[in-house]
C-alpha cells in the first residue's frame, strides 16, 4: 500500500532560501531517480517565512524506510541540518486515494 509522508522543517528565521539551496544540490536527482518515490513536492509556507513542507507518497513503507539510507538523502540531512531550528515534524498515511495514483486501497 503506498505511503504519504508530510514533513514540516522549521528554519533558523532568514534561512529558508540557504535550506533550498542545500535541497535543490542534491534531491531532486536523487528523487527522479528513485523507483520507490511515485510523488513529491517541496513547498514553501505562505504565511511563515521560516517553514518548509515536503510530501512525499512512496510505493510502500519499506521503500520510505529505504530511502533515508540512500546517499543523496544522507548527504542531504546533513548539509541542511545547520540551517534548521530543530528536528522536522513527520507524519506518515496510508495513502487510500490521489490523483494520479487511483484508487491505492
Amino acid at each position: 500500500m503506498p505511503i504519504g509522508i508530510m514533513v514540516v522543517h522549521r528554519v533558523k528565521p532568514g534561512m529558508r532560501d540557504e535550506a533550498r539551496r542545500v535541497w535543490e544540490a542534491s534531491m531532486p536527482d536523487g528523487i527522479s531517480a528513485n523507483p520507490g518515490h511515485l510523488f513529491y513536492s517541496y513547498m514553501f509556507d505562505r504565511k511563515d517565512p521560516n517553514v518548509i513542507r515536503a510530501f512525499q507518497i512512496y510505493t510502500d513503507q519499506e521503500a520510505a524506510q529505504a530511502y533515508l539510507a540512500n546517499e543523496n538523502y544522507r548527504q542531504y540531512a546533513a548539509a541542511v541540518g545547520p540551517f534548521l531550528a530543530g528536528p522536522p515534524a513527520i507524519s506518515m498515511s496510508e495513502v487510500m486515494w490521489s490523483k494520479g495514483l487511483g484508487d491505492a486501497g
